[in-house]
């Protein structure tokens, strides 16, 4: 099992980005998924988590920007991220709960991305 994380780069104050966090492999399900971010010289931090039913939940700092949602037919959760400010620059990770076929549980870390906010 693998988990690919993409989707940041280079954007704007007020601009927008749409990350994806894609798992292959031998999968038999997907359960909770979270987006994390780390700063530099800054701890790392939840922004983002979905459950396997689609519950949602946000850290403060980005309720009313930030979207988690997931695809489970493409085994893809994206976070659709809005009005972006020079401090959500950050390398992002995601966190999946995965059972694979053999009914293995595990959690796996995508690779990260970094995203950038910046005139």
């Amino acid at each position: 099992v693998q988990l690919q994380a993409s989707g940041g780069g280079l954007v704007q104050p007020g601009g927008s980005l749409i990350l994806s966090c894609a798992a292959s492999g031998s999968i038999a399900s997907i359960n909770a998924v979270d987006w994390y971010r780390q700063a530099p010289g800054k701890q790392r931090e939840l922004v983002a988590a979905i459950t396997s039913d689609g519950t949602t939940d946000y850290a403060d700092s980005v309720k009313g920007r930030f979207t988690i949602d997931r695809d489970n037919t493409k085994n893809t959760v994206y976070l659709r991220m809005n009005s972006l400010k020079p401090e959500d620059t950050a390398v992002y990770y995601c966190k999946a709960a995965i059972v694979d076929v053999n009914s293995w549980y595990s959690s796996y870390w995508g690779q990260g991305t970094l995203v950038t906010v910046s005139s």
